[in-house]
């Protein structure tokens, strides 16, 4: 039996009649390795945000119903004109919608999570010795609603359909040619990573890392599926390998640097030193699907009973998150809201840094060296982040970046049997 490869292709790889041509070079090469090809295919380009122009021009406030309906159909254009030039190119192909996959989520629009993937379809087409172009970001419920996975939901079907699939790899193509120790935009020298380990990173997917989406690698590492992340337009250049951290021999203590801009912190002041009380501030978030980062609680006023609460969230939460603050300060009766909106949440993460001593006290000697000021810290076993002014984001990834020798060629090497590529 053959094994599987999952490709998947973004937006960007497949935004032209061209790119797509290209795409099929890429989808027949893997084929004539030897391996059965699943395709994963996001809508062309901006395809998505075009889509949602509209429905903007329609309605303010459109039902999530009908907005996965709409945004849906982005998809079924490109897998269609993908199969047309594998066929057109002599490569036998179908193309298969979530609905015809079988691909199920839970009844959530707009954000659904995917329950199960129906696998016996794709396996009776591949026996035919067809190369199976699958609808990513999309799904269906058990009484056949439509429903799309929100960010990164293309990436995230490939991951999934890797495992159900029991794929030997799934490859993710982009436009970036793997992962870097840092943004080249921001540090030109950045290097890329031969290979990083699942944990890593799905710190830097949360940190800020745009290449793949920490649901997608929740889900390769759930199913131990290795990851490859590629460039659609330099097919010989083998990317970044994710594996699980036992297959890495580690170098080097961090392994990249990833700034965050999207975030804001907020302070509420005085809050009565009483417990429950961080309990009922941050219920009445959850309780509205409001994403809370990073926490820090003062330490209480003696002679007032008080101490402040100081947190982040993403900049797009913020009128919303004020409101529920208005109804909560009834019950809390804090004093004031202070609203910090010009931040960067800066981190390093590396698989090495777990019993490595000084990798903190490194990072704040780098910052304070280069005059920057720390708001607030958070940590875990292999991420330390800090907030800090928004204007000196640049700074201090440079500046982290240098003191932990990103700069260099070789990260980490692979050691035993990896999948081969």
């Amino acid at each position: 039996m053959k094994n599987i490869i999952v490709q998947k292709f973004g937006g960007t790889s497949v935004a032209d009649t061209d790119k797509i041509k290209n795409v099929a070079k890429a989808v027949i090469k893997e084929r004539e390795a030897g391996n059965d090809v699943v395709v994963v295919v996001s809508a062309m380009g901006h395809t998505t945000d075009y889509l949602v122009k509209m429905a903007k021009e329609i309605s303010d406030a459109p039902s999530s119903r009908e907005m996965d309906m709409l945004l849906s159909t982005g998809e079924g254009v490109s897998i269609a004109l993908l199969a047309m030039a594998l066929q057109a190119a002599g490569c036998p192909a179908v193309s298969m919608n979530a609905i015809q996959v079988g691909i199920m989520t839970e009844k959530v629009h707009s954000k659904a999570r995917i329950i199960n993937i129906k696998t016996d379809k794709i396996k009776s087409h591949l026996a035919k010795g067809e190369v199976v172009v699958v609808a990513g970001f999309q799904g269906v419920t058990d009484d056949l609603e439509i429903t799309t996975l929100g960010r990164g939901g293309s990436d995230t079907s490939a991951v999934a359909l890797a495992g159900a699939l029991n794929a030997k790899r799934c490859d993710i193509y982009t436009d970036v040619e793997g992962v870097y120790t840092t943004d080249p935009r921001i540090v030109p020298n950045a290097s890329r990573l031969e290979v990083i380990s699942y944990e890593e990173m799905l710190e830097l997917a949360r940190v800020g890392a745009n290449v793949l989406h920490p649901r997608a690698v929740e889900t390769a590492k759930q199913y131990n599926v290795p990851l490859r992340v590629r460039s659609t337009f330099k097919l010989d250049n083998l990317g970044t390998l994710i594996v699980g951290v036992d297959d890495m021999e580690l170098h080097k203590p961090v392994a990249g640097v990833a700034s965050d801009l999207s975030q804001l912190r907020i302070v509420v002041c005085d809050v009565k030193d009483h417990p429950g009380t961080a309990a009922i501030l941050f219920n009445a978030l959850a309780n509205e699907n409001i994403s809370v980062d990073m926490i820090i609680q003062s330490y209480a006023r003696k002679n007032l009973n008080t101490n402040d609460i100081a947190f982040t969230i993403d900049k797009g939460d913020l009128d919303k998150t004020m409101e529920i603050l208005k109804e909560v300060n009834k019950k809390l009766d804090f004093s004031n809201v202070y609203v910090d909106d010009k931040i960067a949440k800066i981190s390093i993460v590396g698989a090495g840094m777990i019993d490595r001593p000084g990798i903190a006290a490194t990072m704040f000697k780098t910052l304070a060296d280069l005059g920057i000021n720390i708001k607030m810290i958070s940590t875990s076993e292999i991420k330390i982040s800090c907030i800090v002014a928004e204007d000196r984001a640049k700074d201090a990834v440079e500046g982290l970046h240098k003191i932990f020798h990103l700069g260099c060629d070789t990260i980490a090497e692979v050691k035993g049997d990896l999948p081969d590529v």
